[in-house]
């Protein structure tokens, strides 16, 4: 069972979200905040394993109770939900440890396969998401200056896949290792480089040679 918190400060918005996730019976939303400063008193008690977080929240935004959230709780998973996609929001919400982000025009049937990636770490990288991504992250020091001899060989292998877009599965398959191998290389990569999910993993593998000629940026 996947347990689930709910951020946002429109009532109807929390209760449309309810809705779709009953569609999974694994997911079960424990508890609901309609602020910032709400969601992370609730936290100590709640302890979720993924939350749903508005961008544009009263008294904290999503992207501040996000990095109060992960600095206190790094394992939580947080996926920023919004009806824009801004790049700057979406730059600073990933810069402060989200996984990753909902669009609320989304198909709603779109929205647990992605949930599960995310806690699966298998999200994919949407192409022109991660264009944009690296463009703003190219503007900022976002990422520590770390070397490669940080990573074993296969870890830097595993990394360049990641970069390129495949899955874990994708992954496993190509170098005939298992699935949960691929989760503990990838568990190890961002621990070491200090990372929170793969759109920065992208933006180390190009910032560090990995993808000389990124497809994201062509």
């Amino acid at each position: 069972m996947i347990n689930i918190m709910l951020v946002d400060d429109y009532p109807m918005a929390l209760e449309g979200m309810k809705e779709i996730l009953k569609e999974a019976p694994n997911f079960k939303v424990i508890g609901e905040a309609m602020s910032g400063n709400e969601a992370v008193e609730k936290l100590d008690v709640l302890m979720p394993d993924v939350i749903l977080m508005d961008i544009n929240l009263p008294d904290m935004n999503g992207m501040e109770a996000t990095r109060r959230i992960k600095n206190k709780y790094p394992h939580i998973k947080i996926i920023m939900v919004t009806v824009s996609d801004n790049i700057v929001d979406l730059f600073a919400a990933i810069k402060n440890g989200a996984q990753g982000y909902l669009l609320k025009n989304m198909e709603h049937d779109s929205w647990i396969p992605y949930i599960q990636s995310i806690i699966n770490d298998e999200a994919q990288i949407d192409d022109l998401f991660a264009t944009k991504m690296l463009k703003e992250f190219s503007s900022h020091q976002s990422v520590d200056n770390h070397k490669r001899s940080d990573l074993t060989c296969r870890e830097q292998e595993i990394l360049l896949w990641v970069a390129k877009g495949l899955t874990n599965k994708e992954i496993s398959l190509r170098l005939e290792i298992s699935e949960y191998t691929v989760k503990n290389h990838l568990k190890s990569i961002f621990q070491k480089l200090h990372l929170n999910n793969r759109v920065q993993l992208v933006h180390y593998a190009y910032e560090h040679g990995y993808l000389n000629s990124p497809s994201y940026l062509t």
